[in-house]
């Protein structure tokens, strides 16, 4: 089992069980989203369609980007309405969502309790990677990192996203610096580049 690919039988199973309570839900192209946008009250997002940013509350840092399918907020009701994370449609998404109370007593009746536990995993597993880049990391080594985690995505997805602006983002190092970066490795022809956005990654040096 790769511990680093998405889930996606879990995934399908979990969308077909919680689909029916979900309220269907179209987001615009910046619209910002959060997890407690229905009565203030925590609720799951199930991403259908499109790529939406995961945005920190408290700073805006980006956490990462989501590509559909893509479930937010499965353990909201646990955890309660924290309001720690909103989420910013990259591109028009679709999906639906529904009250976060209800996901349990769905999962039980359904009985996924392992695919929504290996669902959680996973999404640990992300956050863990995303701590292992960049905690404790110079800059040059958690920019290395944000480019061979770019360098995985599908073409659609990199010529929709700005390198410079994503990382500095991402890890709040100077935009001087990721600049300063981007075009030495560039000189170095270690990475190619077109109009902003990532073209691919030759190999990047462990040290600058």
């Amino acid at each position: 089992m790769n511990v680093d690919a998405k889930p996606l039988a879990e995934l399908s199973r979990l969308e077909q069980c919680l689909k029916a309570e979900g309220i269907p839900l179209t987001i615009p192209k910046h619209q910002i989203l959060s997890y407690s946008c229905v009565d203030e009250s925590p609720s799951t997002f199930v991403l259908q369609t499109g790529i939406v940013a995961v945005h920190r509350r408290s700073d805006e840092l980006l956490i990462g980007i989501a590509t559909a399918p893509f479930i937010f907020g499965l353990t909201s009701d646990v955890l309660g309405n924290l309001q720690e994370y909103n989420l910013v449609a990259q591109t028009p998404c679709s999906g639906f969502y529904l009250p976060a109370q209800k996901i349990y007593q769905l999962i039980h009746d359904g009985n996924i309790w392992q695919d929504a536990f290996t669902w959680v995993l996973w999404i640990n597993r992300l956050l863990q990677r995303r701590d292992m880049q960049l905690v404790g990391n110079n800059s040059y080594n958690q920019i290395r990192a944000m480019l061979l985690n770019m360098a995985s995505w599908d073409d659609n997805l990199r010529a929709k996203i700005g390198v410079m602006n994503h990382i500095q983002r991402s890890t709040r190092i100077s935009r001087s610096v990721v600049a300063e970066v981007l075009a030495a490795l560039r000189q170095g022809n270690y990475i190619s580049m077109s109009r902003g956005k990532l073209v691919s990654v030759n190999r990047l040096p462990a040290e600058y």
